[in-house]
């Protein structure tokens, strides 16, 4: 009987993983591993474009600023996340014109696809000390869960069954919910 000896490779780093080009593909960096992603649909992209929007205009001159799906989140060492939109602060200074991923993000959106699995994702970003707000857009049913942080290593986690505006008190604003799921 034959052995089949499978080759050990070694984890990806996230800084390996951000010198390479994936040409039109977009993959994330899973501890280690790559994962290709799939795009999103049209709906996505509308809500993810509303709340990017919406933020821009908003956050203008405040020294914070929105970046969309482009943008990487360094989570850890063997991690890199694209979520849909991403607010960092601190950040306009040509300096980081190049930068290709951040570590310290604000607020984080994730959009949500019926077969989205978000845990191994929300707990990277609970575990970034930056990270005031987590939410995630359920494009389905227009409705809205959102972590907030009460402490050090505590969150506040709230699905919201009606409809309900975004209040995000870390960037001193407030998003409607006619504003995020518009569709015009």
């Amino acid at each position: 009987m034959a052995t089949q000896i499978t080759p050990d490779y070694p984890q990806l780093t996230a800084d390996r993983f951000l010198e390479m080009d994936f040409g039109e593909d977009k993959a994330e960096l899973d501890n280690g591993v790559v994962r290709m992603m799939a795009g999103g649909s049209a709906r996505h992209a509308r809500v993810s474009g509303n709340i990017f929007l919406a933020l821009g205009s908003r956050l203008r001159g405040s020294g914070c600023s929105p970046y969309n799906a482009d943008m990487a989140t360094r989570t850890h060492d063997l991690s890199v996340r694209f979520p849909d939109v991403a607010v960092f602060c601190g950040k306009n200074d040509p300096a980081f014109d190049a930068a290709k991923a951040f570590t310290d993000p604000r607020i984080l959106f994730e959009v949500l696809s019926g077969s989205t699995d978000l845990t191994v994702k929300l707990e990277e970003y609970k575990a970034l000390p930056s990270v005031d707000t987590i939410v995630f857009v359920d494009i389905a049913a227009e409705r809205l869960r959102v972590l907030q942080r009460t402490g050090p290593r505590a969150w506040s986690d709230v699905a919201h069954d009606a409809p309900v505006d975004l209040p995000l008190p870390a960037l001193s604003l407030t998003l409607p919910h006619a504003e995020i799921f518009a569709r015009d």
